[in-house]
């Protein structure tokens, strides 16, 4: 769906290169989470991908359409929430009178549904909200606009902890299968049970490109206390439980949960690939 080849980019006055001859293939009916350290890249490879910046060599294509190109075909079938942004003076009414035309599969019945569990009244003034109640009504509309490709960046931030819940049922409760949905964050705990496959970016590098049920299947995410064996221990952490650990899963073992922040440490510092 998404098919990324050798791309490089560098910002305007900046000789230091955030992409070199990177490439990455994505496909719809997933979850992505991209992680990565902050300054690693990931705001740009989303605005890269949604043509909002352009690549100095390589290409970037959406069902085979280079999204640079900012064609109506595939403009419609995208949407993207930056981390920051600003709505309009206008009623909610107004701005879904203006903005729905643009998107073939817009659905009134999901917006509403979703500033439902948003706990949001669904005609309402934009100007008037708090940051926070702004992000809710963006990525409602952004789920409603039906597009097969949405990207968030950083969609948790601003929201308090009941939102953060809130955010994930509206998620989970309007994905389908033609989706794909690009979730660029580094609160990984709230989106972790989200996620069905995991990309840890760092510049041009992936140091990590894999599905949630091969990691689950290949590793144990587990809790050692003091004095247990550690010997076939890859990676750990002291927490308030223990120990939290990873080791590779024997064959009988029964599957363990994603510990995502523990993953990424391990990633990050070289010790799982």
């Amino acid at each position: 769906m998404i098919q990324i080849e050798n791309i490089s980019f560098n910002y305007a006055g900046s000789t230091e290169k955030v992409f070199s001859d990177f490439s990455l293939q994505l496909k719809e009916n997933n979850i992505y989470g991209l992680l990565g350290k902050n300054g690693t890249g990931k705001s740009t490879l989303l605005y890269l991908i949604s043509g909002l910046l352009h690549a100095k060599k390589g290409t970037i294509t959406y069902d085979g359409i280079e999204t640079r190109k900012r064609r109506p075909e595939v403009l419609e079938e995208m949407f993207i929430v930056p981390e920051e942004f600003e709505l309009p003076n206008i009623t909610l009414n107004e701005y879904v009178r203006i903005n729905s035309p643009f998107y073939p599969r817009f659905s009134r019945e999901v917006l509403d549904s979703c500033l439902n569990v948003f706990e949001l009244p669904t005609t309402l003034k934009l100007n008037s909200l708090s940051m926070g109640q702004k992000k809710k009504v963006f990525m409602s509309f952004a789920l409603a606009a039906g597009t097969r490709l949405l990207l968030m960046d950083e969609p948790t931030n601003g929201l308090d902890i009941p939102s953060k819940a809130q955010f994930r049922r509206v998620v989970a409760g309007h994905m389908t299968d033609d989706r794909m949905l690009i979730i660029s964050t580094h609160q990984v705990h709230d989106v972790e049970q989200l996620l069905d496959h995991i990309l840890i970016l760092d510049h041009s590098r992936l140091l990590l490109d894999a599905s949630v049920a091969d990691l689950c299947e290949k590793y144990s995410f587990e809790y050692r206390q003091p004095g247990q064996p550690m010997d076939d221990v890859i990676y750990s952490e002291p927490s308030v439980q223990g120990n939290a650990v990873i080791v590779r899963r024997h064959e009988d073992a029964p599957e363990t949960q994603l510990n995502l922040e523990l993953l990424f440490d391990a990633v990050t510092l070289g010790k799982v690939r």
